[in-house]
């Protein structure tokens, strides 16, 4: 007789089916909780450059400042 995890569920019946649906359940809970936390690294990844386009950008001005400067005393 086989006495493992799966043999309730493979004899069928209700309490078959009610394990199906807890498995179902708990696999789409988990899928859900990936599916979040990959959104969430992705808006932090996001977030992240955003940042760095804005301080990048405020350096080229800088530059041109100081170039334009240098341009401007010669």
């Amino acid at each position: 007789m086989d006495t493992g995890a799966g043999s309730i569920r493979e004899a069928g019946g209700a309490f078959g089916k009610r394990e199906k649906a807890e498995e179902d359940r708990y696999f789409r809970e988990k899928t859900k909780e990936q599916l979040a936390a990959l959104r969430k690294h992705h808006e932090d990844e996001i977030d992240h450059h955003s940042k760095e386009i804005e301080r990048l950008q405020k350096q080229i001005e800088r530059h041109k400042k100081k170039i334009q400067q240098l341009k401007n005393n010669h």
